[in-house]
């Protein structure tokens, strides 16, 4: 039977900040779904990437949450291969869950139409059946431990208190409950970080964080056994303005201490003369993508709602 400690005396771990990231700049940068379609084509890869280590994981989950969904590129994945759960996708922008209910709501047409051929109406089948709210990953409409498995793809990063996310992560996971995720690490956009540099000493590229800073918070946030890997993707241009366009759609820059007026001629010329110089023998302009995947278990809790440690006494076999 488990007995009840005293609580603990040591201090919470401090807060950490991913950057001064002002959330409601990245609500109006993901205000425009067909702006932020154009990096559609990395999301979907490192999806993928995710479902392979999925794939490694014996998993059977009844509640799947989607944090930070997007316009519902996962989902329709997670449904095929989580048929029977309950789904449902989270994001903090009201203009994304618009055009998600919409891709729910063609591929449903699409699905009814395709049964109603062969089968009678009544037996049409749900389509993605998802259920989508608008709101903070550090504020979820769920009840403590109500979900088996977070999944999280390339959006932890636009959070300016990652600790605190992973923290209601945890809450809203059932005891051996999953977290799935992947962010953007620190050498992400290293190209366009040192053309900007060079053209001014006022930022524009996020600073991210460090897989192993992440692996810290997990611990802190109560995760049990977490595996933090990276792996390095580059995406090659032949056109810088084509570079810059797809990192507005990947969200552009949210710092709270970003300039509010216009870059001048002179600095944008001298940022683009930057980008140029770093052209490949293949004439090609790359830009660097950190990807960083991390996945935990939530255990058991070893405190009471007091505070209060709990210490589990197994009773020896006969």
């Amino acid at each position: 039977m488990p007995a009840v400690a005293p609580p603990s005396q040591s201090s919470p771990p401090a807060e950490r900040i991913s950057a001064p990231i002002d959330l409601q700049q990245v609500r109006r940068l993901f205000a425009s779904p067909a702006r932020v379609a154009e990096s559609g084509f990395l999301r979907r890869e490192i999806a993928g990437r995710m479902f392979e280590r999925l794939e490694l994981i014996k998993l059977a989950p009844s509640v799947v949450l989607d944090a930070g969904c997007g316009d519902g590129a996962d989902l329709p994945v997670l449904r095929q291969r989580f048929g029977g759960a309950r789904l449902v996708g989270v994001d903090a922008s009201a203009a994304m869950l618009q055009a998600a209910r919409a891709s729910q709501t063609a591929a449903q047409s699409s699905m009814n139409r395709l049964l109603q051929r062969w089968l009678p109406k009544s037996a049409a089948g749900p389509g993605i059946g998802a259920e989508l709210a608008c709101a903070d990953f550090a504020q979820l409409p769920l009840a403590a431990g109500s979900a088996d498995l977070v999944w999280s793809n390339l959006a932890l990063h636009w959070h300016p208190q990652p600790h605190r996310v992973f923290a209601e992560w945890r809450r809203v996971l059932r005891v051996d409950g999953l977290l799935m995720f992947s962010c953007f690490g620190p050498d992400s956009f290293r190209e366009l970080r040192s053309a900007w540099a060079a053209a001014g000493p006022q930022p524009r590229v996020l600073p991210f964080v460090d897989m192993h800073d992440f692996g810290d918070m997990l611990i802190d946030a109560g995760f049990a056994t977490p595996v933090m890997d990276m792996e390095t993707i580059t995406v090659t241009y032949a056109d810088p303005q084509k570079l810059l366009q797809d990192v507005r759609a990947w969200g552009g820059n949210p710092l709270s201490t970003r300039s509010r007026g216009l870059v001048g001629h002179a600095a944008y010329r001298r940022m683009l003369a930057a980008l140029e110089a770093g052209r490949r023998d293949d004439g090609t302009l790359p830009l660097t993508f950190e990807i960083v995947y991390g996945h935990a278990f939530c255990p058991a809790p070893r405190t009471t709602s007091s505070g209060e440690s709990i210490i589990r006494f197994d009773r020896p076999r006969k």
